[in-house]
């Protein structure tokens, strides 16, 4: 029987990058930015990335944080260009992460992450999320940003996990979702934040909890 991989997302499937970003725009600039701050970081983000896909992921929260202040008229403290960079190993994992994912091992599934970060700041989440992982692809490693395909090219070149053993779980329809699907992968769509439906992920859930039998019954219907 081949290993079942299940690949997942980080930040927004597993960290809470949300909660990360916001407290640490609350902290530099007030509470009364943050709100429209965080929006904007998630719209200049992926522009960043598309026009650098050989930076690395700190270098591209730095950039975010210069332009986000500067659209803003707001200053970035004296030394404080790389604080998003430097809060990223501390920002919250959600409750149900390591539970569901500690059973989906007890099951027998091989676990993986597929992040648009780097190696040093991957290996620190996954320590606070307390659960091994097999492997982790990392963007400043391959240079190239989700949702170019390369994260699910390097990861099969690696493992050899055969397509009808393997599911994506993701957060973000734009970086996870589409791609995936677009390359044969069933997905798990984890929508946290109460998305309106999507007709592209096999299995749809509001969190983590009943992964473990979603990625069971994926499996199943593959065979």
């Amino acid at each position: 029987m081949a290993e079942r991989w299940a690949t997942f997302d980080c930040y927004g499937t597993l960290v809470d990058w949300n909660r990360g970003i916001r407290a640490e725009l609350e902290s530099l600039f007030g509470v009364e930015h943050a709100g429209p701050l965080l929006a904007r970081y998630h719209e200049l983000e992926p522009e960043i990335q598309a026009a650098q896909p050989g930076s690395s992921y700190r270098d591209v929260l730095t950039v975010a944080l210069e332009r986000l202040a500067e659209e803003a008229g707001l200053t970035v403290p004296e030394g404080e260009t790389s604080a998003l960079a430097r809060s990223l190993p501390a920002w919250p994992v959600f409750d149900d992460a390591r539970l569901a994912l500690a059973e989906a091992r007890s099951r027998g599934w091989q676990l993986a992450i597929l992040s648009n970060t780097d190696r040093d700041l991957i290996d620190a989440s996954m320590d606070a999320i307390g659960v091994p992982f097999e492997a982790a692809i990392v963007a400043g490693e391959i240079g190239s940003y989700k949702p170019a395909r390369r994260h699910w090219e390097v990861f099969r070149e690696g493992t050899g996990a055969e397509s009808a053993a393997h599911v994506h779980v993701a957060q973000s329809l734009y970086h996870d979702i589409a791609p995936a699907c677009e390359l044969g992968i069933p997905c798990i769509w984890i929508n946290r934040l109460g998305d309106a439906a999507d007709p592209r992920p096999a299995r749809t859930l509001p969190s983590l909890a009943g992964l473990a039998d979603a990625l069971d019954e994926l499996t199943m219907v593959s065979r």
